[in-house]
């Protein structure tokens, strides 16, 4: 009986009718959900949070962030320089990570490093391993409520900048 019952169902799905194609009217594309009246918010995928911070930190932060300002030097906590086969090129090491972040202060996933600049291509990956690392050593960060309500899975790009002794 189950069998005799997909050819019909294919049928009717085959034959139904076929909705008619429209110009684009230049309005809204989630007129229904977004634009309602009385008010709404316009559909975007969330800002990236940016922070620089100078690695590595002379004093650790302390007690739970309650601001960005707060939060950024306490990802960068436990960022130690890796060991460099080769002199870094120029006057500071640049690596920058894209993260997010749960409420409680957990990174959702595995941070990306997006950018390093000032090694040579041969030191790349331990400058990555140690970013990497260092932000999984870090975390969960202690956020205060409100802060972890306002930066749950929002992206982060944290710029680490590092200057080699001479």
């Amino acid at each position: 009986m189950r069998l005799a019952f997909r050819p019909v169902l294919l049928g009717v799905l085959v034959l139904g009718a076929a909705a008619p194609a429209r110009a684009y009217d230049g309005g809204h594309l989630y007129s229904g959900y977004v634009y309602t009246p009385g008010g709404g918010y316009p559909l975007a995928l969330p800002e990236t949070l940016r922070a620089t911070i100078t690695v590595p930190l002379a004093d650790k932060p302390a007690g739970a962030a309650d601001t960005l300002r707060q939060l950024f030097p306490a990802l960068a906590a436990c960022w130690s320089a890796p060991r460099f086969t080769a002199t870094p090129h120029g006057p500071d090491v640049q690596v920058t990570a894209r993260l997010s972040l749960r409420r409680d202060g957990s990174l959702i996933g595995t941070p990306r490093i997006t950018y390093a600049a000032g090694i040579p291509d041969s030191d790349r990956p331990a400058l990555t391993r140690a970013t990497v690392a260092a932000l999984g050593r870090c975390t969960p960060v202690r956020l205060t409520p409100g802060l972890g309500r306002a930066i749950a899975g929002r992206p982060m790009a944290l710029r680490f900048v590092y200057h080699p002794p001479a």
